[in-house]
């Protein structure tokens, strides 16, 4: 028996506004045919999505880089300055 697939975005506007409405998940899973499953994931990853930073784009991580060459240079002064104190405490701390 061959089974009936339909991706999940297809249908993602109709179960935003199944839920716009105030229909409980069970209702919408019964109308679309979703399972339980299905709907739960869909629905914890578009909330994450949402609450990202409400655009729906993923979140930006890491260090801002820097825009200008004084703040280059700065930047490169201040790791450099890091570096040697954390390599200076390991040092008194034994661990090289």
């Amino acid at each position: 028996m061959k089974r009936e697939y339909t991706h999940i975005k297809a249908i993602e506007i109709r179960i935003i506004e199944l839920r716009d409405t105030g229909r409980t998940r069970r209702e919408i899973e019964a109308e679309l045919g979703l399972t339980p499953k299905q709907l739960h994931n869909w629905i914890s990853r578009y909330n994450r999505r949402i609450a990202a930073d409400g655009s729906g784009l993923p979140k930006v991580r890491g260090r801002k880089p820097a825009v200008t060459l004084a703040e280059c240079k700065y930047e490169i002064k201040r790791l450099s300055m890091e570096n040697e104190l954390l390599r200076d405490f390991l040092r008194l701390a034994g661990r090289r």
